[in-house]
């Protein structure tokens, strides 16, 4: 059935209005009713129905990359979005170099950017 809605009267769009709010609470509790029995019927089987959170899987340490002259204690790693101090250095001329941390001498972490390798 198909309506043309421009041309009912606002007495139909509401008669229309309250038919579709009546289906449709109809549908909705017949749905509702169907989830809570199948709900049942897995506890019933010894399901549990708490939710089952995974673990996430470990990540390996990020180590910071760059650090703020200004102040030492701040660091960034190069990921996510730049630090305020990061975009404010950018703005007035220096680059990501001028703020980059040199690696210890004589350790070499992270020689295969955080990636294993398979030697043969």
């Amino acid at each position: 059935m198909k309506h043309d809605f421009n041309s009912m009267s606002v007495d139909e769009l509401w008669a229309l209005h309250l038919e579709i709010a009546s289906v449709l609470a109809s549908r909705i509790a017949a749905e509702k009713a169907k989830l809570e029995k199948q709900l049942r019927h897995l506890q019933s089987r010894g399901v549990s129905s708490e939710i089952v959170r995974r673990e996430r899987r470990p990540y390996p340490r990020v180590f910071p990359k760059y650090r703020n002259p200004a102040d030492p204690a701040e660091t960034w790693a190069g990921r996510g979005k730049q630090p305020r101090w990061v975009t404010a250095q950018l703005r007035s001329g220096k680059t990501l170099d001028d703020f980059r941390i040199q690696p210890a001498s004589g350790s070499a972490r992270r020689s295969s950017g955080g990636r294993k390798t398979l030697h043969a």
